[in-house]
């Protein structure tokens, strides 16, 4: 008797096993519903908030020293390495013996694959103004320059890699926030290959 009660237990068990499946599934699906359902203003502050943890602001924005620590600079914010700063001749001894250097505000740096520069994440057309969201997806989530594939691949210190777990809807929230900056002019220089250094 009780072998047959113990038996007969056995599809209620597995109906709520299924049942708890499926729902814990429904709501894994029902996440990035969730998120397209953000107004655009929400959809904005999800995007700053990415982009502030993810330190994009470190490389990216200009900043003058403030009273305890350098400051970005709020009209360029993002903007990357300001195209009319000069380019300083390096000591490459120091770079030959595996250091890298960095311009005090972060946004140009240089080591054993030259000089590179931070771009400019504004929606001017020297930036990423002319950009697809698929473009900026690959860019941020595969280090592909610009987001196309022929091109070369991020230098550092992009940390590019950090990001290739990017849902589509967290590329979506930055993109979307990246787009409702002050558009910035400035052309930042090409990278510097490390024999020209």
């Amino acid at each position: 008797m009780k072998k047959i009660y113990l038996l007969s237990l056995i599809p209620l068990y597995a109906i709520c096993f299924i049942s708890t499946s499926c729902s814990s599934k429904k709501a894994r699906a029902d996440e990035p519903e969730q998120e397209a359902s953000l107004t655009n203003k929400e959809l904005i502050a999800r995007g700053e908030h990415l982009v502030q943890i993810m330190g994009c602001n470190d490389c990216h924005s200009p900043k003058k020293m403030g009273p305890k620590s350098p400051e970005v600079i709020p009209e360029l914010l993002l903007s990357g390495f300001p195209a009319d700063r000069p380019i300083v001749q390096l000591d490459k001894s120091i770079i030959e013996k595996g250091f890298a250097i960095a311009y005090p505000d972060m946004t140009a740096m240089a080591g054993p694959w030259g000089m590179s520069f931070a771009g400019n994440l504004t929606p001017d057309k020297t930036g990423i103004g002319n950009w697809t969201e698929a473009q900026f997806k690959k860019a941020i989530t595969e280090g592909k320059y610009k987001g196309l594939d022929a091109s070369r691949m991020l230098l550092p210190p992009m940390p590019w890699i950090n990001y290739t777990k990017l849902t589509d809807e967290e590329v979506h929230a930055v993109f979307t926030y990246l787009k409702s900056l002050k558009p910035v002019k400035n052309i930042v220089p090409a990278p510097i290959p490390p024999q020209n250094l």
